[in-house]
């Protein structure tokens, strides 16, 4: 089993080489970076002695658990990649960790990071997850990351929903290609909560083929500047957005009439109280052409009379269509 120690690190070429010029304690004490990566590492040792490294790697190895890195306090980036990593955890006394990257491992739930409030990036795509399992994320790391976080990448997890990120606030490039996303509005409204956004790639999830699902995006996100690895002309995203108004304008306008009921208020009133219709716009409005045409005709009022007359039998018979029937006083042979 290959040990990440303080004999391991003197053994490095790095180390060898300083020998001459300081002692290992001296050495380690200064060290900011320290790259392991691919070496067959499964175990983290005591390292308490570098207590300056800002830069750890040790991605791409074999390493099954996070330990023993309490005495980094200084440590600002963590790449543990492509390990065998299956929880997130002693991690809560890194608290100037700004970028941490877990792609890879077998991780089930983002957890564990309340603790680290000026985390800006945040990597866990590509985890091992056994079959119809999804990587799923704690409400608590989440509300603690809501200010800091500006990069996710969540990409291959396997992930339908993500209204639970919508609390991320501040973040500026979200990756979640490849999952299995599908509900367009939830992506809209949960978008909408991120005024900042300004790269995004989904490429690859099932909301892709969606109709007009570029379009729609790029108009939520108002300063995204690229979008599945596409740029964004920010003269179309003015059309899409100028378009957009005006549909909801026209949209707003038509509802409007229809609650006010604006066919029913050009109905002359005198009309309806005569003859005692029912409140049908439909039975009114054609009462009231019908009345115009027969008035048009001759300015004799008799005639005028006579058109009221017939409209008020053709008003008792239209609301007798919509009650179930004709009424009865119109059956005696008198047609309109």
């Amino acid at each position: 089993m290959v040990r990440l120690n303080v004999d391991l690190i003197a053994q490095s070429a790095a180390c060898l080489k300083n020998k001459r010029h300081e002692s290992l304690v001296q050495y380690l004490k200064k060290l900011t970076h320290l790259n392991f990566s691919n070496k067959k590492i499964e175990d983290i040792e005591d390292l308490s002695v570098c207590k300056n490294l800002t830069v750890l790697y040790l991605y791409d190895n074999q390493i099954t658990q996070i330990c023993n890195l309490d005495f980094a306090s200084n440590l600002t980036h963590l790449y543990m990649q492509n390990n065998s990593i299956t929880h997130i955890e002693n991690l809560s006394s890194l608290r100037k960790l700004s970028k941490l990257f877990l792609g890879g491992n077998s991780i089930m739930v983002v957890e564990g990071l309340e603790q680290l409030g000026e985390l800006k990036e945040l990597h866990v795509e590509g985890q091992r997850l056994p079959l119809g399992e999804k990587l799923l994320f704690d409400p608590r790391t989440l509300v603690s990351l809501s200010e800091s976080l500006s990069v996710l990448n969540i990409s291959n997890n396997n992930i339908d929903e993500i209204g639970d990120l919508m609390v991320l606030k501040n973040l500026k490039q979200f990756f979640a290609a490849d999952n299995q996303l599908h509900d367009m509005k939830e992506l809209e409204v949960v978008f909408g909560h991120w005024p900042e956004l300004s790269r995004m790639d989904l490429s690859g999830n099932p909301v892709c083929h969606k109709s007009k699902y570029r379009d729609r995006l790029i108009t939520v996100c108002r300063k995204l500047e690229e979008l599945d690895g596409k740029e964004i002309n920010e003269m179309f995203r003015q059309f899409l957005i100028n378009w957009k108004a005006s549909r909801d304008a026209k949209k707003k306008v038509k509802d409007e009439k229809m609650t006010t009921g604006q066919a029913g208020e050009q109905i002359c009133p005198e009309l309806v109280a005569e003859h005692h219709l029912p409140p049908d716009a439909c039975i009114f409005s054609a009462l009231l052409s019908r009345s115009k045409q027969l008035k048009s005709r001759t300015p004799d009022g008799a005639v005028r009379t006579e058109s009221l007359q017939t409209d008020g039998r053709l008003g008792r018979q239209l609301s007798g269509e919509v009650a179930g029937g004709p009424d009865p006083r119109d059956l005696r042979g008198t047609s309109v």
